[in-house]
């Protein structure tokens, strides 16, 4: 049973008004990622989206109740946080657009899949928060008004343009998100580093500069687990997700390698044979997932 009809289901049991409360909460929220079909970008969105500037962070007041108050979603309870205090995470990120583009947040603000804004459980609202994309060390600053989603290992929800600027538009992805506190807006020490790693986008993607090149990493020596190789970079993309939910230890250790023509999941490098052997048996004997040992020299 997906949101949409828990939350029909609620509001029959409850009154008018906190129906309207609970709609303006889950309004703008992503329930599945944008490989739905379900969602996606617009068939012309804006040229270089790329160089859209990060948000800004000023001092708002944490709102009172409204979309910082405790709710339900799918069974889960979420206790929004209230005060300004710091916050650090890793886990899944994915992306919301034309399906909620034009809609109300959980703040109440119409949604813009091309500001830089972004979708979290439990951070205050409003609230600022960097978000590094660990794969490429790409960063972005992205103002919280909205809740979602609600899935296991994700953590945030990215408006299409902060996705674009963090290179994620291919999918769910892995991502280290630390919210940024008033002490630190009052002494400016939100500025975003000097000399950013370049810009990678995926070829193609709408917004996106043209460019040349495949994307690809490499990987040093070491002992490495390889859980599939694919023609097509989104069977890779779409193994590192189910990896991931199913250990989210071995998010800083996924990375998707380019060789020989095919792009190859793998995590490590692992301190010893061992160490590798032992979660390759754990993850197949409980998650059923099958990976091959590979030593790099």
């Amino acid at each position: 049973m997906d949101w949409h009809r828990q939350w029909t289901q609620t509001a029959q049991h409850t009154g008018p008004a906190l129906a309207l409360a609970l709609a303006a909460l889950l309004s703008g929220c992503a329930s599945r990622p944008p490989a739905s079909g379900r969602d996606g970008p617009e068939a012309s969105p804006p040229a270089n989206l790329n160089q859209v500037p990060d948000a800004v962070p000023r001092l708002e007041a944490i709102r009172v109740g409204g979309p910082n108050k405790p709710y339900e979603v799918l069974g889960e309870r979420y206790e929004p946080i209230t005060v300004d205090a710091p916050y650090t995470d890793r886990g899944l990120a994915s992306w919301y657009g034309k399906k909620f583009h034009g809609r109300p947040t959980a703040s109440g603000e119409v949604y813009n899949m091309y500001a830089m804004t972004a979708a979290h459980p439990t951070l205050p609202i409003p609230s600022y928060a960097r978000v590094r994309n660990p794969a490429n060390g790409r960063e972005v600053i992205v103002r919280v008004n909205d809740r979602g989603p609600f899935h296991k290992g994700r953590i945030i929800d990215l408006s299409y343009t902060a996705a674009l600027k963090l290179d994620l538009l291919r999918g769910v992805a892995p991502v280290e998100v630390r919210r940024i506190t008033y002490a630190e807006i009052r002494a400016g020490r939100w500025q975003p580093p000097a000399e950013p790693a370049p810009l990678f986008v995926p070829d193609g993607a709408p917004g996106a500069p043209q460019r040349e090149g495949t994307p690809g990493a490499s990987i040093g020596a070491g002992v490495w687990l390889q859980f599939g190789a694919f023609s097509r970079l989104d069977g890779a993309e779409a193994l590192r997700q189910k990896v991931a939910e199913a250990d989210l230890s071995l998010l800083p250790l996924l990375t998707i390698v380019r060789e020989a023509g095919l792009h190859r999941l793998r995590a490590g490098p692992f301190p010893t044979v061992d160490e590798a052997r032992t979660l390759a048996e754990r993850l197949r004997s409980e998650r059923g997932l099958d990976s091959s040992l590979i030593e790099k020299r």
